[in-house]
């Protein structure tokens, strides 16, 4: 509704601040929206516990069928191989996430970024370089990477270390060298090959890289909001946690589904050395989405494979397999996880090959 004002001689039309709705009401304020932001917030954790109570629910009434499934060998194998990838990643998801809660919370923005050196080029090997200090596997190392493109650290070095991390470190280097007693070559070759791996991707992402597969990961992990530094610390590890964690057990899924259906005689079939056994080993090494410490004992058992073949299996699974590819996809997206996990696995293939075929 307008009212005439006259103002020397004339008139100026004012709108009546009570706008019903379908004259146009003004757009909602900052503090609307808040409101209804921790309102939304609020009915959170009750939804959450709805839906806890009915899966309880639905797991007392279904534990007869649950039982006798059990007792088929095929998926008490699955159960037990879900549970122990689970069981195996999670401490280190855990490691992880704090680690990345710990960037957010109390390394000023830019901080890291500064400390690589300023063309990507020369940031990428040393990112890659700088794996070796996170004793954790690969499911520790997605979110902190994710972090670290999120404070501003450039995409290809915050990939290579993600590529690095698990494949490095001195818990895997060590573990390694257990596995493979008087056989020093191995370890050395792992070094090698998958640092080689690490920063040949994060070149790769500087020459045909796509910012925009990676805008969900710098959207998801905004800088921390003002508040008291340990409920910021808690709030974001706790964000990353149930982030990361659905797509790990979905991931441990897979893997557990590939590992129960897959005939194991048909990879002895074809265990003879060349090439096909070094690819044959590589998509194993995926299927079984083992944690980073303990694949070394894995390929030791694999005697009937060449040296090189087993380089491969230890290159390509802390880089590419099931449950990374989930955590992945979930923190980074979908389109990502598909181009960046067939694109390592190739050069990671590689990189092995070479390797192995130099030192082994």
């Amino acid at each position: 509704m307008r009212l005439a004002l006259p103002v020397a001689g004339g008139y100026i039309a004012a709108v009546r601040s009570q706008a019903s709705p379908a004259q146009g009401a003004p757009p909602a304020s900052g503090a609307d929206d808040a409101g209804r932001t921790r309102r939304r917030r609020r009915r959170l954790p009750a939804d959450n516990v709805v839906l806890v109570t009915l899966l309880v629910i639905v797991a007392v009434a279904l534990r007869p069928a649950l039982t006798g499934l059990l007792d088929h060998p095929a998926a008490a194998n699955w159960a037990t191989v879900f549970v122990a990838i689970t069981i195996q990643a999670v401490p280190f998801l855990v490691l992880g996430v704090a680690v990345s809660a710990s960037i957010a919370t109390f390394v000023p923005p830019g901080a890291i970024a500064r400390m690589l050196p300023r063309r990507p080029a020369l940031a990428v090997p040393a990112a890659a370089a700088a794996g070796a200090a996170l004793p954790g596997c690969e499911c520790g190392s997605v979110p902190i990477a994710a972090r670290l493109v999120a404070s501003g650290v450039t995409p290809a070095a915050a990939l290579a270390f993600l590529l690095s991390a698990p494949a490095i470190n001195p818990i895997v280097l060590v573990a390694t060298a257990v596995a493979f007693p008087g056989q020093p070559a191995m370890v050395l070759a792992r070094l090698l090959a998958s640092l080689a791996a690490a920063v040949a991707m994060g070149l790769l992402w500087i020459a045909l890289g796509r910012a925009d597969l990676l805008t969900s990961a710098v959207r998801a992990r905004r800088p921390a909001a003002p508040g008291p530094k340990p409920s910021v610390f808690f709030a974001t590890a706790q964000h990353d946690f149930l982030q990361a964690g659905g797509f790990l057990v979905i991931g441990a899924a897979a893997a557990a589904t590939m590992q129960t259906l897959l005939p194991r005689r048909l990879v002895e079939s074809i265990a003879q050395p060349g090439p096909l056994s070094v690819l044959v080993l590589a998509v194993l090494a995926v299927v079984l989405a083992l944690c980073s410490e303990a694949d070394a004992f894995v390929a030791a058992g694999l005697k009937e494979f060449s040296l090189t073949a087993r380089l491969a299996f230890l290159v390509v699974g802390p880089m590419v397999d099931l449950k990374l590819f989930a955590l992945q996809a979930g923190t980074f997206g979908a389109r990502f996880a598909w181009r960046f996990s067939l694109a390592t696995f190739a050069v990671a293939i590689t990189t092995a090959s070479l390797v192995g075929w130099w030192l082994l």
